[in-house]
């Protein structure tokens, strides 16, 4: 059920990201804690916000590592920001930072914060590596060993193959399907073809690029430092400026072969990042003297079958706030879509305008209507820019506000789709500058 605005009115005033980078590359060496503590640190330093004002954090994280399973809260205080301050870690898929920014919303409308900061870190390039199940099993039962022979029992039943270590794969639990897998069947339900999923990457990529030659993206960005050498990451490198149709014809299916229509130039790619967005309660943001730049209106959350519409979430989620709102397409100014996959974004589009689809699945008599492709992520969008899983919720916030504001619009429409299945949107309204 959408979420829409009772008790005090939630606004966005600020917000940054460190520069996305792709895994493996200029973050290898850093830990997702690391990134969320550089994040914050920009985020206070940019608003000139004193730390104690803050009080509420919350981030969003998936790939966890155990040392910092509440990396809110170690990102938190490593960034200067009092002990005092409550911090918790959200996980939701892709969405994760979605749900920091909704989480926030709550708090500040409900009175539990005036003063917030919502977000997200992850890191792809040291995802944890453990023990299968039978050593891991032995290791525990070893503080009880007390002699050799103790020990030797503790190796018995173990295979040479129980000793290789386990990597954690991007599948479904509950169906064992990778989501480029789950993507392919979506495109081939809706009739998606691999030229037009090629055509929609390449734009990606060239929207991108543009907006970071033109210095549109500068207002998001905070530079990152890396040890040892320190010198500043101020750039996201996952943009491919050199790609084409050509090259992007010449890929082979990265997930269903030989006839899949999904490959790595329309793919997301694994990518390290952190963002963080200041929402307040706008009657304290007026008594601060501060200037929010957009309120967050009604969102929701959906889920569907994790097999047949892994990716489709947004089809469903889109309708519920616009009705809530009382708004249609036509009235969106501004329209952040996450792009998993290119033929993913193109099903979705291909959902929202099927009558078909609005009578069989959304209850509706006729479709939800066509998305203005002049409307829909203007800077790029994760195909082009990165998709760090916990810190992508939030840089759709942030570019939607942006562009709201450079492109004279008034309301906005974030929307992501999420492994497990489920999906999300949210509506924002200009402020005034």
């Amino acid at each position: 059920m959408p979420v829409s605005s009772p008790g005090r009115t939630a606004v966005f005033v600020d917000g940054c990201r460190l520069p996305f980078q792709r895994a493996g590359t200029g973050y290898a060496d850093l830990m997702a804690y690391d990134m969320g503590r550089m994040v914050l640190r920009h985020l206070l330093t940019r608003t000139g916000l004193p730390p104690d004002r803050v009080e509420r954090v919350v981030m969003g994280t998936v790939v966890q590592d155990v040392n910092t399973s509440n990396v809110a809260r170690e990102s938190a205080l490593a960034a200067g920001i009092p002990n005092h301050v409550p911090a918790f870690t959200v996980t939701m898929a892709c969405i994760s930072s979605n749900q920091a920014v909704t989480s926030g919303v709550d708090l500040l409308r409900t009175g539990q914060a005036d003063i917030m900061i919502a977000g997200g870190t992850e890191t792809l390039s040291d995802p944890p590596v453990r023990l299968k199940r039978p050593v891991r099993k032995r290791l525990f039962q070893a503080r009880k060993a007390k002699s050799t022979g103790d020990y030797l029992d503790l190796l018995d039943g173990l295979s040479p193959g129980d000793l290789l270590p386990e990597t954690p794969a991007i599948a479904e639990f509950s169906t064992g399907e990778v989501m480029g897998e789950s993507a392919d069947r979506l495109a081939a339900m809706f009739g998606i073809s691999r030229e037009d999923q090629d055509r929609y990457a390449l734009r990606s990529h060239e929207k991108a690029a543009a907006a970071r030659d033109d210095g549109r993206l500068d207002e998001e960005l905070a530079p990152a430092t890396v040890p040892p050498a320190f010198d500043p990451i101020t750039t996201d490198n996952v943009i491919r400026d050199d790609t084409s149709l050509e090259q992007l014809h010449d890929l082979p299916p990265a997930f269903v072969e030989p006839f899949g229509t999904i490959t790595a130039g329309s793919s997301s790619a694994l990518t390290d990042g952190a963002s963080a967005t200041l929402l307040m309660a706008e009657e304290v943001a007026e008594a601060e003297g501060v200037a929010p730049r957009a309120a967050l209106r009604t969102y929701t959350y959906v889920a569907q079958d994790p097999e047949m519409e892994l990716l489709l979430g947004p089809a469903y989620a889109i309708p519920e706030v616009l009705d809530e709102a009382g708004l249609t397409l036509d009235d969106i100014d501004v329209i952040e879509l996450h792009e998993a996959f290119a033929g993913q974004v193109l099903a979705v589009l291909e959902a929202l305008r099927s009558d078909t689809f609005a009578a069989e699945h959304l209850n509706r008599t006729e479709a939800v209507g066509a998305v203005e492709m002049d409307r829909l992520n203007t800077r790029g969008g994760s195909l082009s820019l990165g998709h760090p899983f916990g810190a992508t919720g939030a840089r759709l916030v942030m570019s939607a506000v942006n562009r709201l504001h450079d492109e004279d619009g008034r309301w906005a429409l974030v929307s992501a789709c999420a492994a497990g299945g489920q999906g999300h949107a949210l509506l924002l309204e200009r402020r005034p500058s």
